[in-house]
């Protein structure tokens, strides 16, 4: 590729993100072409039900199995994520349709119908994959005619009554109509896979005579062309009831390019409000961060005016505000160690994210990647730990700290820790539900040595480097006595004002973080990285100038101890994250088992973690740089 075209390509792509709000698609597997007659072959993956948040394999109830079954390679993220791709005995020929094609036949026995009824009570749904797309269902919207929604696979059943009857029976779903949507080139005649939807239907298939692998279903027929539309007369759940499995296929052919196959999926749960309401939430976020800038440039650029403009020692001794603790703003705090483990670890996760936010932005953790987007966050959080031994060990020694060995270890184990304790027991929890979702011996092996034999030495490199280099220094000496610090006014009692720092960095998140709990536990696909990624700049403007504007008025009000507050002031807005994600898990999720219950707020408790100690971190460096600028612009006696 020459310079030139490398340079257009780059300006698309820019185009593309900013333009558009959405991200540039790089697919994340090469295209491939079908000619008329080739195999397709449909691969299963997990059952998912938004109401237990627990994944089972597709063969954890008794479906219809191929002569062998084999598990597709998986990465890490889709090991995590509970993904089980296997082979499936549903196989179809390109452009070719069939109808009534009879996969197997099965006699429930009472483990096999107990199965059935619980995963159709708990609203079960089974993930296809052909030509890696997922299977979709298209369900007309009522409000509006002409838009069509899609949901991730099909209800293995569902629950209903005969007329005339009040007792609930389980029907499953055992006809499935397929329609594979394709694109034709019309010089090669070949065609790509575009579409891949499934219609369910409950049939109580019926035959003349006795079973066997030559017999003719009256019910379905394709020799009569008597093919399946309702489900009239459904399937029953139960013991020693005869369940046959088929399934039709039909070919559409489709506008949509390869390019953009994605794109439906993509738009599953959008309209016009989400957009309406992401914008103008940054709107806001934008027009208060540039105000509350505006005033901190103008009442800081008075004060010093008028301090480096005192002539006697009189007048400075009358004058009262920041000045005055000049002696003592740079004082260790105390926990100052453990400040600096923060720290550090606050930089690994910053670094983490905003590598992850690019690749995500340009499009190389699309959702053709399974598993992608997890797997690249493990890594990058790894590597990044030689940034947080850097960040913590020249905080420690700014401190006059000296074991900075031991604030390596911290560092390297305080945070990880504690979240592996809470994945440890929750997958434990997981392991007893005999749920894929389940994490096996050998990928919690990868996980501790990706942590012991990765993370921990780039943690003490990143130290020992750190720790070597010359000591930062303060703008202004501190004095050996402590000053008194006066009695404050309520509104500046630190537990006061960390709480209402929080509320305009979690506000500036409060509308993406919605969608975002929505795709994960209703399990829809998310996208928009690339306003995800513009919040997450406004976050971080936000997080700093709230901090830097209450960090301000506490040394005009002569308190001193800034270091803490700092860091909790703008980290406070992960109390509101996880005070929302309880107000979410109430209104919104049908979650009544006590397993996934749990599932549902420890990784909440993790992530609100996460971002306690990220956007901390923004908030604590923020108000470092600005205490150091503003004490080395004011002439100090």
């Amino acid at each position: 590729m020459t310079s030139h075209n490398r340079f257009r390509l780059w300006i698309s792509i820019l185009l593309v993100l900013f333009v558009n709000g959405n991200c540039f698609y790089l697919p994340g597997v090469a295209p491939e072409d079908f000619a008329t007659g080739d195999l397709l072959k449909v691969k299963v993956n997990k059952l998912t039900s938004t109401k237990t948040q627990l994944p089972y394999s597709y063969y954890s109830v008794p479906y219809c199995r191929p002569d062998s079954v084999v598990d597709s390679a998986e990465n890490l993220g889709e090991v995590l994520r509970g993904d089980r791709i296997e082979n499936s005995p549903y196989v179809f020929k390109m452009r070719v349709p069939q109808m009534c094609n009879v996969v197997c036949r099965v006699i429930l026995d009472a483990k096999s119908a107990k199965d059935f009824k619980e995963k159709i009570d708990d609203e079960y749904r089974v993930s296809m994959i052909l030509d890696n797309l997922p299977l979709v269902v298209p369900i007309r919207r009522q409000d509006q005619e002409s838009t069509t929604m899609y949901q991730h696979g099909f209800h293995i059943g569902l629950k209903g009554q005969y007329a005339g009857s009040q007792e609930q029976k389980h029907f499953i779903h055992n006809h499935l109509l397929f329609t594979v949507k394709y694109h034709k080139d019309l010089q090669t005649e070949t065609a790509r896979i575009v579409g891949f939807e499934v219609k369910s239907f409950s049939v109580k298939h019926e035959y003349d005579g006795e079973w066997n692998k030559d017999t003719r279903l009256t019910t379905c027929d394709p020799h009569a062309k008597r093919m399946v539309t309702t489900s009239d007369s459904p399937q029953e759940v139960e013991e020693k009831k005869e369940v046959i499995f088929t399934y039709d296929v039909e070919f559409q052919e489709s506008d949509v390019k390869w390019a953009s196959r994605w794109d439906t999926y993509l738009l599953m749960s959008d309209d016009q409000i989400h957009w309406f309401s992401i914008v103008n939430s940054l709107m806001i976020v934008l027009f208060l961060s540039g105000m509350v800038a505006m005033i901190m440039l103008r009442t800081l650029y008075r004060d010093i005016s008028k301090y480096n403009q005192l002539e006697t020692q009189e007048e400075a001794q009358e004058e009262t505000g920041w000045k005055l603790v000049h002696g003592d703003v740079f004082r260790p705090p105390t926990y100052s160690d453990l400040l600096c483990v923060y720290v550090g670890t606050g930089v690994q996760f910053f670094g983490m994210i905003l590598v992850t936010m690019i690749f995500a932005v340009l499009g190389f953790l699309s959702p053709s990647n399974r598993g992608g987007l997890m797997t690249a966050m493990l890594l990058l959080w790894v590597f990044m730990g030689l940034f947080a031994g850097y960040a913590s060990a020249r905080l420690y020694k700014m401190f006059k700290g000296a074991e900075w060995k031991k604030l390596t270890l911290r560092t390297a184990f305080m945070f990880p820790a504690v979240c592996f304790a809470i994945f440890f027991v929750l997958n434990a929890l997981i392991w007893g539900e005999k749920s894929s979702g389940a994490v096996p011996f050998g990928t919690m092996f990868a996980l501790v040595f990706l942590w012991f034999g990765i993370s921990v030495p780039l943690v003490f490199v990143g130290s020992y480097i750190g720790f070597k280099k010359p000591a930062i220094e303060d703008p202004v000496k501190t004095n050996k006595i402590p000053r008194q610090i006066p009695e404050q006014a309520w509104y500046m009692n630190p537990i006061f004002s960390i709480l209402i720092g929080g509320i305009l960095p979690f506000g500036a998140v409060f509308i993406e973080l919605f969608f975002i709990l929505t795709s994960i536990w209703l399990q829809q696909f998310y996208y928009i990285f690339g306003f995800l990624f513009i919040v997450f700049l406004i976050l971080i403007v936000t997080c700093a100038e709230i901090t830097i504007v209450l960090c301000y008025f506490q040394l005009c009000s002569e308190d001193y101890q800034w270091w803490w507050r700092s860091y909790l002031t703008s980290g406070s807005s992960a109390l509101y994250l996880f005070l929302y994600a309880t107000f979410y898990f109430f209104t919104k999720l049908e979650i009544t088992k006590f397993v996934s219950g749990a599932l549902y707020f420890g990784y909440m408790l993790i992530v609100s973690y996460a971002f306690f100690v990220l956007t901390g971190t923004i908030g604590f460096y923020a108000c470092f740089w600005f205490t150091r600028l503003i004490y080395s612009s004011v002439k100090i006696d």
